[in-house]
């Protein structure tokens, strides 16, 4: 099994006992046969009595208490502190007994006797025989008392007369004790016993022999601590026992005279003992700690009275030792404690002059002295804190006794405790301050090391404790990470790749924000220049360090980056303060900034992968952060963050004005209320003392100025020189701000210091302020003299020399010279300074100094477990991650690089469209557009676009999608921006929308994404927008597959012969295949169905995104319209195309599409309809310069906008229908089926839209022009039917002419059709020759609509008595307003060459001119019908031409005529009679009557006037009307002007009329029947007629 390791080193496990196989007594007996055997073959216990070996009778029972001797528990007395632990005295480590104590002690034992003296008193070795004879009888190993097992073999070890080899044996047997569980927690005395056992493995004395042996021993103890520790007994340890336990072990460590071997197993040992140490940290988290622990204890403290350990010293050994045969012999002690507080003995080996061969140390017998057994307390807090410090005080940098092994190996050390308890240590006060103050001091200095090993060690140590310790470190942690970014952002300009694109990566940091412009140095010689590598070492600023030092800083900045939650603790506790870096910004700008390959120059060449890792790693956490519910509780209000970050911006700029020009900036700052008021001089003052971004030397030239001076006063109120001297007061006011160079400058500051000083510290002896100036002059010149370094050191000023300057300056008298002298000695050690122009130690002494004063207001770092801070925190830092991925991207040439800068570019997207940053969203879409080389400013050409037909797959060959299958990087890019980053975020796009939209268009134009914008049924009944005609089409399906050399070449002859572009070659094909399938793995669909969908503010933003890329002139972009295939002006297959057109289909595809945006519902219409429609009646406008299928498409987008938004104001019916109408004829034939499917569009539902295009005189006019297109006539006829018959209809008095003049043009066209008529009568002849060729069917369409328009005419009339009504017009305007028209129109069809429309004529005038509420009595208007339709219809008959045209049909037609007028007279001959034109309206008939007869146009007209007329006439005379003048004297013109007429073309009317016969009245009853079957006759044809 594998044990887990921290630092290199293997964690302490807890492992169970082994368990043993033989009786633990015997094996207790074993070990003591084994130890005293090996004593008795060494010289000294050669002769040891038998008894020695049998073992003598028990003395004192184990199961007895047993009471050790100060020596053996470590101390002479047991001293105890007030409220403390027990602790050891000061003669704890006693050198051995001299003289004749020694040689009395040997006659009593007999050690030392005569040759042949027995020795069977040895203490050591009865002290086994007794523990032997004890054992007898034992049956429980479990109720042994422990100090009497141990006792011993403690003896042993504590004694300096054994060897090596017997002092290793009893160690092992000790060790066994506890391997074995012969010692368990239950033992009894274990605490005692653990006590008594780490005393001696701490006070070790052996006699030296060899080295090897030695370590060995020094092993054996090292592991037996550690087993004490880990054992059952190491939670009874006292804190005494563990420090020296500790000091063992740290002794060891350093011990240079050691092996190698032997240190390094000490450091792991410690490693192990501290983990133990530090995991019971853990469970004291809550015990209250002792007042003397609470802080650092006082470096002046007496010694004794408190636990306290020292660290070893190098080259504090009184004597080195002596390995080896040699006659003297060795004392070691194995803790080596060099400098060993309360007077013990400081030596590790004491070296002893004996006379005899042996030598002893032996400790008193254990016979059970008078010392009462103190209590133990188990280790807590003391112990640990006093290891800690010692750890710490190891890495003081700038003591030369430790070197820089023994503080790597202390570094080690701590790295292990700030691993296992970290936490702890911020939680315990003395600890912290530990690590606050001490720690985080070494350690910052030692980072600055040019040891690798030390720096490596350094940083790990700093990025453990700021791991763990950060909550308490904030200030700290700021220092240590600003001087990490000075020392590697690089100060120099990315260089420019070829291929890449400078705006890319725009937005890397050239430097870091804090970095602060370089301090000037004075020339008057008060400040001290300082070697730029004097101020690097010193950590003023972060200079140049060598590359594997720069790689080790930035593994550490790592390490701290992988805190899920670090970045975002720098972001709310640095960034959103005031007077704090912006050091988030910083950290992400250098690891941005090292992630290009071109650090790897001045750092190595896994500094960019391992800050890509990092900048990666942040995108990470925020990304699985952003699911996360939101946690505000016991965080900061980020409003309120957000407001100080606003503030911090403005101070910083307004700071940054300052420094420039200080009027300036406070009049900035009182404009941003930052200084409540610029004229008020505390406010001023209280700014420019509370920042400390101002510039020191800018502060000290302006407030020193004459015209400051109230500024000056209230800037020096701010300070507290209460109890403090001159020099004092003075140093804090300097620190301030820099002293001008000016004297007169100088002074006024002085003289206002000196008032001030003396306003409030008030000092003792000073008598006014003048003193206190002249005082203050000669500090300041005590200070240049004392620091100048152009000053030699023997011409410097001594106390006496400054004393004897001051003699009488105080009011006549001399100042108290231990003040004097105190002030000298200040300045002497201390110069007065700003603390980044220190040449020395002091600068970082004092700069730590000021940090501590302000972490007591600075409160703790806010530790994070919340994502509430990541939408700010990304808005702030996005730009140098996105420039560093799209730089990685595009010089990348590895699988695994690619990957996850993929992976990067899709957590910044979901990120940004998560917190809706649209800046960092367009930005990463322009960067993922620019890669992917399909947004270039200028479109590639499509000239030589090559259609291949491959099977049932065809494909589009062009520049774009051959270029684009080679690049794979362009591919992935394309595929990672569509899927990743726009797909699902369309809400959050803004100006991204430009580059997404260039994409579209290049890859519409190249056929490679489809002309419709979704897979379901399309919103615009309209076909796919055309595209490009290929230059050529190549069948490959048709070619041989012989494709050889030969057949190749001449392939390529030809088309070069033939002008043609070169086929594309195989590769070429490949590469677009690639494209498509590219392409295919793009979620287009899904990207434009989400477009739908958007929010209104998204939509309204890619509606204007779109409508910008329209061309301000329409037809810059010039193709060809892919035309009908089956057309033979198409392309030939594997040929030229010989016919083209031009037109721009992009500017198409942005049309339709901002139409479907546009016409989504009433919202969209409010928040795009003005611009869309603005768009598309620009675009018509400008018909003349663009392509007529571009004016078609627009003409019907147009209209789909005006339905859906037509109560709009911005959109108006007749400007629309008036820039249509005004388009060219040829425009318009070529776009009047999108017109009139746009017009239905309009008029398919009854309402106000329809009424008002009803109603617009251009939609007439347009009709009028469209209807002339034989394509567009149906659909005309169709608008118009709609119109009419529409319930409710839509004819108006606005529209009623136009509408009539509409249908009666359809009527004329429809005199098409009497062509066919006519050879259909020729072919019915006899004479037939040939066949007659039959009407096609648009003739037959155009008669079919001329019948209806007649119809429709007609019933229009139904119409005419409510327009009159509603009009309000003149009886006569009536007329001619509505009648009129009608019945024009329908007299002119009457005379329409084709029969069936002429017909229908006919029979439509009949019904219109029956309208029941045409005739009147009431006005006589009506009576135009005679005058104005039959009149001029009947004369128009007449003429030979309109005869021609219908040479059968129209004699029919003109009796048709004669026929209607005397039914029409007869119709409203009541009303006629009483109009005072009635007789020569009866006049004009007859007239016309006379002409038809006289016309010889056929028997048939001949035949039906006279009968029309008889039946008049028998009217006439039955009614009343035409009677003898002497029946009605009244009537005598009608009649004279009746028989005046007719006597010259029917004279024989009269007779038959009135007959002169008898049976008169009988003639008349049956000539009145006969006319009445006359006139049944005559009315029966138009009956017939009617019907038909």
């Amino acid at each position: 099994m594998q044990l887990p390791s921290v630092n290199g080193n293997e964690l302490p496990l807890q492992i169970s006992p082994s368990s043993i196989a033989v009786d633990p007594v015997a094996l207790i007996n074993t070990e003591c046969i084994t130890v005293t055997s090996a004593m008795r073959k060494h010289a000294r216990w050669a002769h040891s009595s038998v008894s020695a070996i049998l073992g003598g009778a028990s003395s004192t029972s184990l199961r007895m208490p047993y009471s050790p001797s100060a020596k053996e528990l470590g101390t002479t007395t047991s001293k105890r502190q007030s409220n403390g632990p027990p602790i050891r005295s000061s003669s704890a480590l006693s050198t051995q007994p001299a003289g004749g104590d020694e040689d009395g002690i040997a006659s009593r034992w007999g050690l030392r006797g005569k040759r042949g003296k027995s020795l069977q008193d040895n203490p050591l070795m009865s002290a086994f025989a007794r523990l032997r004879s004890d054992l007898r009888g034992c049956t429980d190993i479990r109720t042994v008392d422990i100090p009497a097992l141990l006792h011993p073999f403690l003896q042993v070890i504590r004694s300096s007369s054994t060897s090596a080899p017997i002092t290793s044996l009893a160690l092992v047997a000790i060790g066994k004790f506890f391997a074995y569980n012969i010692i368990t927690k239950d033992s009894p005395r274990l605490s005692l016993g653990m006590q008594l056992l780490s005393a001696a493995i701490t006070h070790c004395r052996f006699e030296a022999s060899d080295s090897a042996a030695d370590e060995i021993v020094l092993l054996r103890i090292l592991k037996l601590m550690e087993d004490m520790l880990a054992g059952p007994g190491g939670d009874l340890l006292g804190d005494e026992s563990v420090c020296e336990m500790m000091e063992t072990g740290l002794s060891m460590c350093c011990q240079v005279r050691l092996s190698e071997l032997l240190r390094r197993s000490a450091e792991i040992s410690m490693v192990t003992m501290c983990q133990l140490l530090f995991e019971r940290l853990k469970r004291l988290e809550d015990e209250p700690e002792s007042p003397e622990f609470s802080n650092n204890a006082p470096a002046t403290e007496p010694e004794g009275t408190t636990l306290r350990m020292e660290a070893p010293l190098k080259g504090k050994n009184t004597a080195a030792p002596q390995f080896g045969k040699t006659p003297l012999s060795a004392e070691f002690n194995a803790a080596d404690k060099e400098s060993i507080q309360a007077g013990r003995s400081s030596a590790s080996f004491e070296q002893v002059r004996v006379n005899g061969p042996s030598t002893a140390d032996l400790t008193q017998t254990a016979t059970p002295a008078n010392l009462d057994e103190a209590e133990i307390k188990p280790y807590s807090l003391p112990s640990i804190r006093e290891l800690f410090r010692v750890l710490v005080n190891l890495l003081e940098p700038h003591d030369r006794q430790h070197t820089d092994s023994m503080r790597i190996m202390a570094l080690r050390i701590i790295d292990v405790a700030l691993e296992v308890a970290g936490p702890s240590i911020a939680k315990h006060p003395s600890l912290a301050s530990l690590a606050k103050d001490d720690l985080c001091r070494h350690l910052f200095q030692l980072v600055r090391s040019d040891n690798m090993n030390l720096l490596n060690e350094s940083l790990r140590v700093a990025g453990t404790l700021l791991a763990t310790c950060r909550s308490v470190l904030k200030l700290q942690q700021e220092l240590f990470l600003s001087y990490m970014v000075a020392c590697l952002h690089p100060k120099v300009e990315i260089p420019r790749e070829p291929g890449i694109d400078p705006s890319l990566y725009d937005g890397i940091p050239n430097v870091p924000k804090l970095v602060k412009p370089p301090p000037s140095q004075a020339s008057s010689g008060r400040s001290t220049p300082v070697p730029v590598k004097d101020r690097q070492k010193l950590g003023m600023e972060g200079g140049s360090r060598k590359p594997d030092a720069r790689e080790a800083m930035v593994e550490s900045i790592g390490t701290l980056v992988r805190i899920p939650s670090f970045l975002a603790e720098l972001f709310v506790n640095y960034d959103c303060e005031v007077d704090r870096g912006d050091l988030c910004e910083d950290m992400i700008g250098l690891l941005s900034r090292n992630a290009f390959p071109d650090s790897a120059t001045w750092s190595t060449t896994n500094v960019p992968p391992l800050c890509l890792d990092a900048l990666l790693g942040y995108a990470q956490f925020i990304a699985d952060r952003l699911n996360q519910e939101p946690n505000t509780v016991g965080y900061p209000d980020k409003d309120h963050l957000r407001h100080q970050r606003a503030r911090k911006k403005v101070i910083i700029k307004g700071v940054t004005r300052f420094n420039e020009n200080p009027k300036a900036g406070i009049a900035y700052l009182s404009s941003q209320g930052i200084i409540e008021d610029a004229d008020d001089p505390e406010s001023v003052a209280r700014f420019l003392k509370g920042t400390t971004r101002v510039s020191k030397k800018v502060l000290g030239d302006y407030i020193s100025k004459k015209s400051n001076e109230h500024i000056l006063n209230a800037f020096l109120d701010q300070f507290n020189f209460s109890n403090k001297r001159v020099d004092e007061a003075l140093r804090e006011m300097l620190v301030s701000f820099r002293l001008p160079g000016e004297s007169p400058l100088i002074e006024r500051i002085v003289d206002v210091f000196s008032e001030k000083y003396c306003a409030s510290a008030a000092p003792d002896g000073i008598s006014h302020k003048d003193t206190v100036y002249v005082l203050t002059y000669a500090i300041i010149m005590l200070n240049t003299d004392q620091h100048n370094p152009n000053v030699k050191p023997q011409n410097r000023m001594d106390y006496t020399a400054f004393a004897r300057n001051l003699r009488g300056v105080n009011d006549g008298r001399d100042f108290p010279p231990e003040y004097l002298q105190d002030i000298y000695d200040s300045i002497k050690t201390n110069e007065i300074i700003l603390p980044d122009e220190h040449d020395n130690q002091h600068a970082f002494d004092y700069a730590w100094k000021e940090l501590l004063v302000k972490t007591e207001n600075a409160g703790d770092l806010q530790v994070l477990d919340t994502n509430i801070y990541d939408a700010d925190m990304f808005a702030a830092t996005w730009k140098p991650v996105v420039a560093t991925l799209s730089y990685v991207f595009m010089s990348a040439t590895e699988d695994a690089v690619y990957q996850r800068v993929v992976a990067g570019f899709d957590q910044c997207a979901q990120i940004a469209a998560k917190y809706n940053i649209s800046d960092a969203l367009d930005h990463i879409i322009y960067c993922l557009s620019t890669i992917s080389m399909l947004a270039p400013e200028i479109p590639p050409s499509t000239a030589l676009n090559t259609e291949v037909q491959i099977g049932k797959r065809n494909v589009m060959v062009s520049e774009l999608a051959v270029k684009f299958g080679r690049d794979y990087r362009a591919q992935l890019a394309t595929v990672v921006l569509f899927k990743g980053v726009i797909a699902d975020n369309e809400s959050s796009i803004n100006v991204g929308w430009k580059w997404i939209i260039r994409i579209w268009l290049n890859l519409f134009v190249n056929s490679l994404i489809p002309a419709n914008f979704s897979p379901s049924k399309p919103v615009l009944e309209i076909p796919p927008i055309p595209v490009q005609a290929p230059s050529q089409v190549i069948n490959r399906g048709e070619r041989n597959n012989d494709s050889g050399l030969f057949s190749t070449f001449t392939s390529y002859l030809a088309t070069y012969t033939a002008d043609d572009p070169p086929e594309p070659s195989d590769e070429e094909l490949n590469d677009t295949l690639c494209t498509v399938d590219c392409l295919a793995a793009c979620p287009m669909t899904d990207v434009f169905t989400n477009l739908i969908t958007l929010p209104i503010d998204s939509l309204r933003t890619l509606v204007l995104a779109l409508l910008d890329e329209l061309p301000e002139n329409p037809s810059p972009v010039v193709i060809t319209v892919k035309s009908d295939p089956s057309s033979p002006n198409s392309a030939k297959t594997n040929g030229h195309r010989t016919t083209s057109s031009k037109y721009d289909p992009n500017a198409v595809f942005i049309l339709e599409l901002v139409t479907l945006l546009a016409i989504r519902d009433s919202e969209s219409i409010d928040a795009v309809g003005k611009d869309v429609s603005e768009a598309l009646q620009n675009t018509i406008r400008d018909g003349a310069n663009v392509h007529p299928m571009t004016i078609s498409r627009t003409i019907f987008y147009l209209f789909h906008v005006l339905k859906q938004s037509h109560e709009h104001t911005f959109i108006r019916v007749p400007v629309i229908l008036h820039t249509i109408a005004g388009l060219q004829q040829s425009i318009l034939e070529k776009s009047a089926l999108p017109i009139l499917k746009g017009l239905a569009l309009c008029l398919d539902e009854p309402g106000a839209l329809r009424n008002e295009i009803a109603n617009t005189p251009d939609f007439w006019n347009l009709l009028r022009s469209l209807h002339t297109i034989p394509a567009a006539t149906g659909g005309v006829f169709e608008l118009v039917e709609s119109i009419i018959k529409g319930k409710p209809t839509a004819i108006t008095a606005d529209n009623y002419e136009p509408a009539v003049a509409l249908l009666k043009d359809f009527a004329t066209a429809g005199s098409t059709g009497a062509v066919a008529e006519q050879k259909r009568e020729a072919q019915r002849g006899p004479r037939r020759m040939k066949p007659v060729k039959q009407p096609t069917a648009k003739d037959n369409e155009s008669v079919a609509l001329g019948v209806k328009a007649v119809t429709m005419i007609q019933q229009l009339s139904n119409r005419v008595p409510f327009l009159i009504q509603q009009s309000h017009l003149e009886l006569h305007e009536a007329w001619t307003t509505y009648w009129s028209p009608i019945f024009l129109s329908l007299s002119t069809q009457c005379v329409n060459p084709c029969r069936e429309i002429r017909q229908n004529a006919f029979n439509s005038l009949q019904r219109a001119l029956l309208s029941p509420g045409l005739a009147s009595p009431e006005h006589s208007e009506w009576t135009a019908i005679f005058s104005e339709v039959l009149f001029p219809l009947i004369m128009q008959l007449m003429k030979p031409e309109v005869y021609q045209t219908d040479p059968q049909g129209m004699s029919e037609t003109r009796v048709q005529a004669a026929t209607l007028l005397c039914k029409i007279f007869l119709h409203y001959l009541a009303v006629l009679e009483p109009w005072e034109g009635f007789v020569g309206l009866w006049g004009n008939i007859l007239e016309i009557m006379e002409r038809l007869m006289g016309s010889g146009q056929g028997e048939s007209l001949e035949e039906a006037v006279p009968e029309s007329l008889k039946n008049i006439l028998l009217v006439m005379s039955s009614g009343g009307y035409l009677v003898r003048p002497e029946e009605a004297p009244d009537k005598a013109s009608l009649w004279d002007e009746t028989w005046k007429r007719l006597e010259r073309f029917l004279p024989r009317m009269y007779r038959e009329i009135f007959p002169k016969t008898e049976d008169a009245s009988e003639e008349k009853g049956q000539e009145k029947t006969g006319s009445e079957d006359n006139t049944d006759e005559v009315e029966k044809p138009i009956v017939a007629k009617e019907e038909a």
